[in-house]
């Protein structure tokens, strides 16, 4: 069975591998710790991928190792020097590296996912954590509605755009530990590591149905399609993660919010062990900043109340405030955010 069937994407039955033979060298790119210095437009992703490793296998460990030595424990400082994790070569995913590494490696196989974007397409297996699972993820707005809008650097900046890119790194994320994943909202443009992410209009709904004008047509559409699915699927474990960028007012900072249906026991474990990890993860990369963000139950929201599986609404930052905006035009403060609540997703099936 093939591993993509229209929308839906995870691996198939016979797997997802990566082989290649190393000729004279030993499995580890260093013997010894190598540092780096950072430099103008360098962010942790981009600095860890220059050195041929896998940025995201990476990022926590860069995180942990150079601490004292980052911007609100996620931003890098022009012109400093950092420490590079030590990284086994046979662990180096992405085709740019590995093309720089030519003359090193014999063969390369595996799964690719083009509605990742040509750099972010190759997905590697990390676990079989979530096997037989299946998540069904919808980003907020899209099509004709970009959703919240603001100015950045006298650039237009939508909502639905950011709310895409983070829902497709948290696919990826979940997709590597064996689930079955179905990106409900689609577009072309793939996982984009740019601070502006270009506005249009051309999104689908899955598997390439036109979103409609109307609010309430778009909501029900959405939710129908889930629920189709949700149906197919019976038997299963499945689960629903909506996905927003908030848009109060220009003066209100917030951190991420966790929401479910009141009546709804899985889907409070799962908003809360997402929390959960939430609270874990600024306790530890960002100990002078308390976590504000809660969860609870927002029956009244029109997915919450309207789709079938247990599931977790997010809204992630403030658009409009300027705070929040440099968190969430980040492209690391994004695949972040992606990892971190594909932990808590690993938490809650776990903790089944």
């Amino acid at each position: 069975m093939d591993s993509i069937v229209v929308g839906m994407y995870r691996f198939g039955t016979y797997g997802f591998f990566m082989a290649f033979t190393l000729l004279g060298m030993s499995s580890y790119a260093q013997d010894s710790l190598v540092t780096v210095t950072a430099e103008k437009g360098d962010g942790i992703l981009s600095l860890l991928r220059k050195q041929g490793a896998n940025p995201y296998e990476m990022y926590d460990d860069f995180i942990a190792m150079n601490m004292d030595n980052l911007r609100d424990s996620v931003h890098l400082y022009e012109g400093r020097t950092y420490k590079i994790p030590p990284f086994k070569l046979d662990s180096v995913p992405l085709v740019d590296s590995l093309e720089r590494q030519s003359t090193r490696i014999k063969k390369i196989e595996g799964r690719e996912f083009p509605i990742f974007g040509r750099k972010h397409s190759t997905v590697l297996s990390k676990s079989e954590r979530l096997k037989g699972t299946v998540y069904y993820l919808v980003s907020g707005h899209g099509g004709p509605d970009p959703g919240a809008m603001a100015n950045y650097a006298g650039q237009s900046i939508a909502e639905d755009e950011y709310a895409y890119d983070i829902t497709l790194r948290l696919g990826k994320e979940l997709l590597s530990h064996g689930a079955t994943v179905y990106i409900i909202i689609r577009d072309d443009d793939g996982i984009r590591d740019d601070r502006i992410l270009k506005i249009d209009r051309d999104e689908k709904a899955y598997p390439d149905k036109t979103i409609p004008l109307n609010q309430v047509a778009r909501l029900r559409q959405r939710a129908e399609i889930v629920n189709g699915l949700y149906k197919k699927n019976r038997g299963k474990y499945q689960r629903l993660i909506v996905t927003h960028v908030d848009s109060r007012s220009k003066g209100q900072n917030i951190d991420v919010f966790f929401y479910h249906h009141k009546k709804s026991r899985n889907g409070k474990k799962l908003a809360e062990n997402i929390h959960r990890t939430f609270q874990k993860k600024y306790k530890k990369y960002q100990p002078n900043r308390s976590y504000s963000g809660t969860f609870g139950d927002r029956t009244s929201l029109y997915m919450v109340k309207m789709t079938h599986p247990a599931m977790a609404y997010i809204e992630i930052g403030n658009i409009r405030n300027k705070k929040d905006q440099k968190r969430i035009l980040d492209p690391d403060n994004r695949q972040a955010l992606a990892k971190w609540i594909s932990e808590g997703v690993l938490l809650d099936y776990e903790g089944k």
